[in-house]
């Protein structure tokens, strides 16, 4: 991999077999085992993205949603630098971290988005329109995410960047937040996705 002034990541090629050993490089160039519960963490967000570029390209989705999708793309590529760069109390070089205002940021969206949503009378079920039944599939693999990045906090200790009690090695526990928050942004997409159409509600097994 190089590196230059206008694009600081250049594959110049794509396998390099020294993970054939089933390790695996961290982004402080240290190494840990492929099962580390921290790769699983940025493995599901990586797919959670996945799942969003899908949605936007088979969803039909309004050109808004569309925008602000692609920024969540990009913030998903700083929770996955983060995660795959374990916390040090004071580091040489700081890695790029995720902080509150990415958090708030999606709450602002959350709030901003919801406000032209009926109240829900009922749990709605995944489907509708394409676009919002991609928007769900996204939503769950975001909401693994969520839990497997806890399971890596829960593994190496959370920690604060900049923190003088922080855990070496640790995991920033804002990228689990920001999932979380993420999981309901778009749940909430979905809910716009499917506007015209109507929410597709669950009916209890004594109704149906």
């Amino acid at each position: 991999m190089a590196k230059n002034r206008d694009n600081p990541v250049v594959l110049s090629r794509i396998y390099t077999r020294t993970g054939d050993d089933g390790t695996t490089a961290l982004g402080d160039a240290s190494r840990t085992t492929k099962t580390d519960p921290r790769l699983a963490a940025y493995a599901d967000v990586e797919e959670a993205n996945a799942a969003i570029g899908t949605a936007i390209a088979l969803g039909s989705l309004p050109e808004g949603m569309v925008a602000l999708l692609a920024r969540v793309q990009n913030e998903l590529f700083d929770v996955g630098a983060d995660l795959c760069a374990p916390v040090v109390p004071d580091p040489q070089y700081p890695p790029l971290r995720v902080d509150e205002s990415y958090v708030e940021r999606l709450e602002a969206d959350c709030d901003e988005h919801n406000e032209a949503l009926p109240p829900l009378r009922s749990f709605i079920l995944p489907g509708g329109t394409p676009g919002a039944a991609l928007l769900h599939v996204a939503r769950t693999v975001c909401r693994r995410a969520e839990r497997t990045t806890w399971a890596a906090v829960e593994a190496h200790g959370p920690a604060a960047e900049g923190d003088p009690e922080a855990v070496e090695g640790g995991v920033n526990p804002l990228t689990a937040r920001y999932l979380n928050r993420l999981s309901d942004l778009l749940f909430i997409l979905c809910r716009i996705a499917n506007a015209g159409h109507g929410d597709v509600l669950w009916k209890p097994g004594g109704e149906r």
